[in-house]
């Protein structure tokens, strides 16, 4: 076994808490079928704290990408890329020599596993393996694709004898004689594409009736998800329509629900009101997760364009200064109206080799939720935060005058961009304060995004653009040119609706206030809306970006 390994601070001559693991251990982690969001709490904390994360199939890149999970700062990443076409014994034995190595070597170590561990991934071997090698192995469970598909596609498999069939167990079957499958109750399948016709053979060999109700799942659990209800024998006849290729991953479910609501009746999931619309998000440098989450949960996924870069101000030496004045106390409170402001003033702090405990004995005041998570990231707590509306105004109104009793300094740091306005700094100086208004950072457009992702914005293939500022209205103009006339249009204010109008873009949605939540909740309440209009008219339910060469718009 090896031993702990401890890290001495030589200024305090304390002992930090050790770097490595007193025993090898390899974590298997469960991932879900594949959003984010359906991880467990003790898959978040795994993978946060691991130091080694082994991936195995591409969908596991974009997890630990998302926005649910803040990995290890010197984390490494190894994509194993294995298949199961290409999961042989030699390449088993390369992924556990792998495991057995970072382990000893007394890292923790993540095994990432798509689905439950111990039903969907064939690791078993794997894990004897690392037992016999002195190795302690965890298994934390994941949700199933077999069962959470299933449900994602409307079809409850409570109060049925159900049979999970996973890809390994279902390509033995269809291999090997005397495996039939049950005459009765409910089947779930995992198979590729191209094994479907295989799947209806043997099920038909096991008795099943070919004209039983059978509901073919694409890309299930994601905002992408497609399920086609038929009968057994018709089920290959679904995949030409699809387009599928044969090597993906398909979910079937066969057997008739006796009692109970409809599949149609339970679609929960592809009937949200954004759901598979794609929307572009044009966004700045201070970005927030919560747009994006907001819109996932009505069903929609987002694509980011960067449009503003923030660059050093052109004379730094004003802000050095504030920046000394800073940490030698000459401020009562430190104001920041955006994360971009935080991030400024971190980065000043980092070139003098000092933390975020130069703000001790200071006062902050904040707006935005993305700006009060900046701060936290520091280990910085806002003292004030306005309620409700944030905005400089609102600042404005609960920000406490000065008392030459209480407050034993009069001065104000209030760190901004180039573009922004004096405002703020002028109500606070009729509160009776001292306010040194610093440009901490100047912000410029940025570089044009990819040749393919302007196309995509100029021909309609977005359903949705959600712009959060007039800034961003006018830089995506200017370095993407004006979204296509069939693009849902939706602001986060009064303000920036009058900005895209004046770049000759229809604005159809208004956030009923200046918040990216509220944002979220207008465009989804307009598509629903929309989709009630098109039903009552007897026209398909179709996303904008699918209407876009038609002749006449319809909102």
């Amino acid at each position: 076994m090896s031993e702990t390994t401890s890290v001495i601070d030589a200024s305090s001559g304390a002992e930090s808490r050790p770097t490595a693991t007193s025993q090898p251990r390899v974590q298997f982690v469960g991932t879900g079928p594949g959003d984010p969001s359906l991880l467990t709490i003790a898959a978040v904390r795994a993978i946060n704290a691991a130091q080694v994360i082994v991936l195995t199939c591409p969908a596991h890149r974009d997890l630990v990408e998302s926005d649910v999970l803040a990995l290890h700062d010197e984390v490494r990443i190894v994509p194993a890329g294995i298949s199961a076409e290409e999961f042989d014994e030699q390449a088993e034995a390369d992924l556990t020599a792998e495991l057995v190595d970072s382990a000893r070597r007394g890292l923790d170590v993540v095994r990432l596993v798509s689905g439950d561990p111990f039903l969907d991934g064939d690791v078993a071997a794997e894990a004897a393996a690392l037992a016999k090698a002195d190795i302690d192995v965890d298994v934390m469970p994941g949700i199933s694709p077999l069962t959470s598909v299933p449900e994602y596609a409307g079809v409850t498999l409570h109060g049925h004898d159900v049979q999970l069939i996973g890809p390994t167990a279902a390509k033995r079957d269809f291999q090997e004689e005397g495996h039939p499958w049950a005459r009765r109750g409910l089947i779930v399948a995992r198979v590729t594409a191209g094994q479907v016709p295989l799947l209806v053979d043997h099920a038909i060999e096991s008795g099943r009736d070919q004209d039983e109700p059978a509901v073919l799942t694409r890309h299930g659990a994601t905002t992408e998800q497609v399920s086609t209800t038929t009968t057994l024998a018709a089920l290959p006849k679904v995949l030409p329509a699809s387009r599928v290729e044969s090597d993906e991953m398909v979910h079937v479910v066969i057997g008739r629900v006796a009692e109970g609501p409809s599949r149609e009746e339970l679609d929960w999931y592809e009937s949200k009101p954004l759901f598979g619309w794609s929307v572009l998000i044009p966004r700045t440098r201070d970005h927030s997760a919560i747009l994006p989450s907001r819109l996932q949960a009505y069903g929609a996924h987002s694509f980011d364009v960067p449009t503003i870069s923030m660059e050093p101000p052109r004379t730094p030496q004003q802000m050095d200064k504030a920046i000394r004045g800073l940490v030698e106390g000459r401020y009562e409170w430190v104001v920041f109206t955006s994360a971009n402001a935080v991030r400024a003033v971190t980065e000043k702090l980092d070139a003098i080799g000092l933390d975020a405990r130069a703000y001790s004995g200071l006062r902050i005041a904040a707006i935005f939720d993305s700006t009060v998570d900046a701060l936290t990231k520091q280990g910085v707590r806002p003292d004030l935060i306005p309620t409700g509306e944030q905005s400089t105004a609102a600042l404005a109104d609960v920000f406490p005058a000065f008392d030459d009793v209480l407050d034993p300094i009069n001065r104000v740091f209030v760190p901004r961009a180039d573009i922004a306005t004096e405002s703020l700094s002028a109500q606070l100086s009729d509160l009776g304060w001292e306010v040194e208004d610093i440009i901490g950072y100047r912000t410029v457009r940025a570089a044009p995004p990819p040749a393919e992702t302007r196309d995509a914005i100029k021909t309609g293939k977005f359903d949705a653009v959600a712009f959060t500022s007039s800034t961003t209205v006018r830089n995506l103009v200017g370095i993407a040119g004006k979204p296509h006339k069939y693009t849902v249009v939706a602001a986060i204010g009064a303000r920036t609706a009058e900005t895209c109008e004046e770049h000759g873009l229809h604005v159809d949605v208004v956030a009923s206030e200046p918040t990216l939540p509220a944002l979220a909740d207008a465009l989804a309440d307009f598509a629903a809306h929309r989709r009630d209009d098109l039903i009552a008219k007897g026209s398909p339910v179709v996303r904008p970006s699918q209407r876009r060469r038609r002749g006449r718009r319809s909102r």
